[in-house]
C-alpha cells in the first residue's frame, strides 16, 4: 500500500517523486512506501504552519473548540484501536498485545485529556498590592509554530504527546514521525481532520530526520521545537536551534537503575524487573536497563531472574500469545548485538539470552533472545550507555548508599525504580536518585496527569500533565493602571513638571 504525507492541507507525494519503502520488523518483507519529503516539501510545510498560524482560524479559536475538536479525534482513535493496533504492530515489530492495550489505549486517552487541559487555558487576574490602584492579567498564549520530530520505538503515543499539547494551546504543528515508523502517525492526522482541525493546523512530513529535522530545527519560521530520541541527536538539535533562540523540549536517553533493596518482594520484584527491560523489546528511553542487586541476595535473584526470562515467549508479533517481538530494525539489532559483545569482552557474562532465536519461523525477522548480564560493574559499557534493547545488566552493592551512588552515576536521569516492603525507606531512596520518574514496587507506569522527563542529559521540560500545556504557551502579563499612577510617578522620575 502507498500512502500520502499531508501539506498545506493536501495528500500530496513527494516534488521528487521519491519514496521509502517500509519493512515488517518480524520478517523483513515491504508492507508499502510513503514519500520522501526532503528541503522543497519541508520549507512548504513551514511556510504554511506559519500562514496558519499567523492568519489562520486555530490559534483563534476559544480554548474549548479546540477541546471539542481533539476530544472527538481521540474517540476516533478508541473506535479505531484494534485497525490502528494492527497497523502499529506490523510498521513498528510490536507485539499485537502492548499495541492495542498499550500505545493505542493510552493514546486515545492522552489526547482526549489534552483536550480537557485546553478548557483550562483561561486569563488570570491577579493583584499587585506594590502598586495600588492597578491589576494585572496573566495570559497563556501559543508559541507559534512547533515542530514535532517523533521517534520510531512509540510511533503513535510520541505523536499524540507532542501534537496534543501543541495544537490545545492554540498552536499550528509539523510532525516529523521516524522515517521508519510512520504510519500511525499518519492516521492520527486523518482523524484530527475528520474531528474538524482546520486543514492548514497539521502538517505531517514523511522522509530522512538528517534533512528534514536539521532544516525544521535551524528555520526561523518554526518557534518551537519538540523533539524525542537520543542524546546524541538531541545535541545536534539543539545547536541547530541557539542561533535562533528556539524554545525547545527534549525527551533523551536514559540508563535507568531498577533497585531492588535488601527487603524487597521478590514475587513482586523479579516480574517487574522483567517487565522494566523487555517491555517493547527494550526499546524504550526509561526502560530498567540496570538492575541493582544487594551481594547477598544476587544468587537468589539471578536464579530466579533467569527462570522467568526463559519463559518470557518470543514470536511473531500479531500473535496474542506473544510476549516479546523483534527489534523495530536491522541496524537496530546490529547495535545491540554489539553491546552484548562489549560485555562479554569487558568481562561480564551471560546468564541468559545472548544470541538470535533459532526458530525457523523467526529467521527472517530482527529478533534477539531477552539478555542477561551478571558479573557486571558499574562503568561498564553495558552498564552506562543506552542499548535500547533487550539487554539486562546486573549489578551487586553492599549498602544502600552504594547503590544509589551507582544509580547516580551516570549521565543520564530519565527514571529509576525502587522495590521495598517499607514505603517510607523507598521513598528515601527515591529522593536521592537524580531522575525524573521514581516507580515505588513498579514499573512504566504511565499517567496522563503525571509530568514526564529526564534530570541531566536526559532532556529538558517534561510531557504529560499541566506542564506539558505549558510547554507550548507564551506568558504574557496584562498591567491595568486605573488609578493615574503613571502620571505622579513620570513626573517625578523623567518628566518635568507641566507649567501652569
Amino acid at each position: 500500500m502507498d500512502w500520502k504525507t499531508l501539506i498545506d492541507g493536501e495528500w500530496t507525494e513527494a516534488s521528487s517523486g521519491a519514496k521509502m519503502t517500509l519493512l515488517d520488523p518480524s520478517n523483513a518483507e515491504p508492507i508499502g512506501t510513503v514519500p520522501r519529503c526532503g528541503r522543497e516539501e519541508t520549507l512548504k510545510a513551514i511556510d504554511a504552519a506559519r500562514r496558519a498560524f499567523d492568519r489562520g482560524k486555530w490559534p483563534r479559536m476559544k480554548p474549548k473548540e479546540r477541546a471539542e475538536v481533539l476530544q472527538k479525534a481521540a474517540k476516533i482513535l478508541s473506535d479505531r484501536q484494534a485497525e490502528l493496533a494492527l497497523l502499529e504492530t506490523r510498521n513498528a515489530g510490536k507485539p499485537i498485545r502492548q499495541s492495542t492495550y498499550f500505545d493505542m489505549a493510552l493514546a486515545a486517552d492522552h489526547l482526549g485529556y489534552f483536550g480537557e487541559l485546553a478548557r483550562g487555558l483561561k486569563a488570570k487576574r491577579i493583584r499587585q498590592p506594590d502598586l495600588e490602584g492597578s491589576h494585572g492579567v496573566v495570559l497563556r498564549e501559543p508559541m507559534g509554530v512547533v515542530a514535532g520530530i517523533c521517534p520510531w520505538n512509540l510511533p503513535l503515543l510520541m505523536a499524540v504527546w507532542k501534537a496534543g499539547p501543541a495544537l490545545a494551546a492554540g498552536n499550528t504543528v509539523i510532525l516529523k514521525p521516524a522515517s521508519i515508523t510512520p504510519l500511525t502517525t499518519l492516521e492520527l492526522a486523518k482523524a484530527l481532520l475528520e474531528a474538524g482541525l482546520p486543514t492548514d493546523a497539521l502538517q505531517v512530513l514523511t522522509g530522512p530526520g538528517e534533512e528534514i529535522g536539521t532544516l525544521l530545527s535551524s528555520h526561523p519560521g518554526v518557534d518551537k521545537v519538540s523533539f524525542t530520541g537520543s542524546t546524541e541527536v538531541g545535541r545536534d538539535v539543539l545547536l541547530k536551534a541557539a542561533p535562533t533562540i528556539k524554545r525547545t523540549t527534549m525527551e533523551l536517553g536514559g540508563k535507568s537503575a531498577n533497585i531492588l533493596l535488601e527487603d524487597a518482594d521478590l514475587d513482586r520484584a523479579i516480574d517487574g524487573a522483567l517487565f522494566g527491560i523487555f517491555l517493547n523489546s527494550g526499546q524504550l528511553c526509561e526502560s530498567g536497563s540496570r538492575l541493582l542487586v544487594p551481594r547477598k541476595r544476587e544468587a537468589e535473584v539471578l536464579e530466579r531472574l533467569t527462570a522467568r526470562a526463559r519463559e518470557i515467549r518470543l514470536g511473531l508479533p500479531t500473535s496474542f500469545d506473544t510476549d516479546m517481538g523483534p527489534l523495530v530494525s536491522r541496524g537496530q539489532r546490529d547495535r545491540v548485538e554489539e553491546y552484548i559483545r562489549s560485555g562479554v569482552e569487558q568481562g561480564a557474562k551471560i546468564s541468559t539470552g545472548g544470541k538470535r532465536p533459532t526458530n525457523p519461523e523467526l529467521e527472517k525477522g530482527f529478533y534477539e533472545e531477552p539478555t542477561i548480564f551478571t558479573g557486571v560493574s558499574p562503568d561498564m559499557r553495558i552498564a552506562q550507555e543506552e542499548i535500547f534493547g533487550p539487554v539486562l545488566a546486573v549489578v551487586p552493592y553492599e549498602s544502600t548508599q552504594e547503590a544509589i551512588d551507582i544509580a547516580n552515576r551516570t549521565v543520564f536521569g530519565l527514571a529509576g525504580a525502587v522495590w521495598s516492603r517499607d514505603p517510607r525507606k523507598a521513598t528515601k531512596v527515591a529522593r536521592e536518585l537524580k531522575a525524573g520518574t521514581i516507580w515505588i514496587n513498579d514499573y512504566h507506569m504511565l499517567s496522563c496527569h503525571a509530568p514526564r522527563g529526564g534530570y541531566k542529559q536526559s532532556g529538558i521540560g517534561r510531557e504529560l500533565g499541566e506542564e506539558a500545556l505549558l510547554e507550548f504557551t507564551e506568558t504574557k502579563h496584562l498591567y491595568y493602571d486605573e488609578a493615574g499612577i503613571l502620571t505622579p510617578l513620570s513626573r517625578g522620575l523623567v518628566l518635568p513638571p507641566k507649567e501652569g
